[in-house]
C-alpha cells in the first residue's frame, strides 16, 4: 500500500466496456521528508487510478498496486494496476499529527 494525495481527475469517454462507470483519479505518491521526517512529501510520480469510494481532489487516499488492484471485489474483472482502498482522515508521524482531514479542506 501506498499514501497518495488526489491531484485530479481523469475522462475517457472511449474505454473497454468493463471500465464504462468507473472514476479515475490522478494521484501523486507521497513519502516521509528524508530532511525532516516528520512531514510528507511527494515522490514526484503520478498514477492513474480506479477509485470505488468518492476521493476528491486534495483528499490522501490509500492505493495499491499492481496485482493486488485487482483483489477487490469492484476490481477483481477489471484491466487495473491502481485502485483507491481507502480514504485517510489522519496521519501520525512519531508524536506529531502531519495531516488531517478535518483541518486540510
Amino acid at each position: 500500500m501506498f499514501l497518495a494525495k488526489v491531484t485530479g481527475s481523469l475522462v475517457a469517454t472511449q474505454k473497454v466496456e468493463t471500465m464504462v462507470g468507473y472514476k479515475l483519479l490522478v494521484v501523486e505518491p507521497f513519502r516521509l521528508d528524508r530532511e525532516s521526517p516528520r512531514q510528507l512529501v511527494s515522490t514526484g510520480r503520478t498514477f492513474i487510478a480506479v477509485d470505488t469510494l468518492g476521493a476528491g481532489p486534495g483528499e490522501f487516499v490509500l492505493i495499491t498496486q499492481g496485482s493486488s488492484a485487482r483483489l477487490t471485489p469492484e476490481t477483481k474483472q477489471l484491466p487495473v494496476d491502481t485502485v483507491v482502498i481507502g480514504i485517510v482522515d489522519q496521519v501520525h508521524l512519531e508524536d506529531q499529527c502531519v495531516y488531517s482531514k478535518d483541518t486540510e479542506r
